[in-house]
């Protein structure tokens, strides 16, 4: 592949995880208001799991994995998107879709904690830094009247932070695991396995299935784009993007999905965009940064270095 053609893939791919991504939850919105979470959420990882699974038997993809990893992509798909992802479509149904964008930007916070907790790991001064800003952005974002006083928000804000310690979870979990070498294929079984999760969860809570037919046209655009663009699209060009880029600029789609979840949702569907959920965006994605980054504070920096000369 020549530099030209990859640059021009790396800027696609790029578009896709943030606008794409960013997108997906003004799309959730506008389907879960005609559709039942739960239905809405299984078709859309069943369907994009199936479509993988045609496209890498037309690009003659090796399929079988291991007993191993099958229970291990199982249980990824589970924690992924059944939790993960599934029930923030549920939430989707008692906040805003850009509200719920901005407190999932707070996963790095999450992820940090956890690996603190299950692992043991050293917090860094920056991380330190960007753990209180992430808790102050927090704390604007859910303190907000308009919010509070929404039927159902409070419970809608606790879901979606279960959800977040699902995925945290998840993404320590497959660090370690023993999962199919080829990230296409891993993602299909995800997303069918998950799928099937929702499936199940939707049966068990008496959700009223339709056939897409019966649907409303948004409705029927909003799922196709799910599908298609929100799963496989999106999703292949992530792991696209981490094979030839570096990790640290992947993770700028942290940075930039809620900033376009917010302004998608304020255009399209009239959400209200707040002073302060504009500064609770603004520290609690500069924490994220903190977070991520792997530069050091100049002033710890130095401190810890007179304290090493002392001792």
């Amino acid at each position: 592949m020549s530099k030209s053609s990859n640059t021009t893939l790396i800027v696609l791919a790029f578009f896709s995880i943030y606008i794409i991504w960013g997108s997906t939850y003004l799309l959730n919105k506008i389907a879960v208001t005609e559709l039942p979470p739960f239905m809405l959420a299984s078709l859309r990882f069943i369907s994009a799991g199936i479509l993988v699974f045609i496209i890498s038997k037309f690009l003659k993809l090796e399929i079988k994995i291991t007993k191993k990893q099958l229970i291990n992509t199982v249980i990824a798909g589970f924690l992924f998107l059944a939790l993960g992802n599934g029930v923030v479509v549920w939430a989707l149904r008692y906040v805003d879709s850009g509200f719920a964008a901005l407190e999932i930007s707070a996963q790095p916070l999450v992820v940090l904690l956890l690996m603190r907790i299950l692992q043991g790991k050293k917090i860094q001064p920056m991380s330190i830094v960007g753990v209180i800003l992430g808790v102050i952005g927090v704390y604007l974002l859910v303190s907000q009247k308009q919010v509070v006083n929404q039927e159902g928000s409070l419970l809608g804000m606790i879901m979606i932070f279960l959800c977040m310690v699902s995925w945290s979870y998840g993404s320590l979990f497959v660090a370690k695991s023993d999962l199919p070498k080829n990230y296409f294929v891993n993602t299909g079984y995800q997303m069918l396995s998950g799928g099937v999760f929702l499936l199940i969860a939707s049966l068990f809570f008496g959700e009223t299935w339709s056939l897409p037919t019966a649907w409303q046209g948004k409705t029927q655009l909003a799922m196709i784009l799910l599908v298609v663009f929100g799963s496989v699209v999106a999703f292949t060009s992530f792991n696209y993007l981490l094979k030839f880029v570096s990790p640290e600029k992947v993770a700028t789609s942290t940075y930039v999905n809620p900033i376009i979840a917010l302004l998608l949702g304020w255009y399209f569907l009239d959400e209200n965009v707040t002073g302060q959920s504009v500064a609770a965006a603004v520290i609690l994605l500069t924490g994220v940064y903190f977070i991520n980054t792997k530069k050091k504070i100049m002033l710890f920096s130095r401190f810890s270095n007179r304290i090493g000369r002392k001792s």
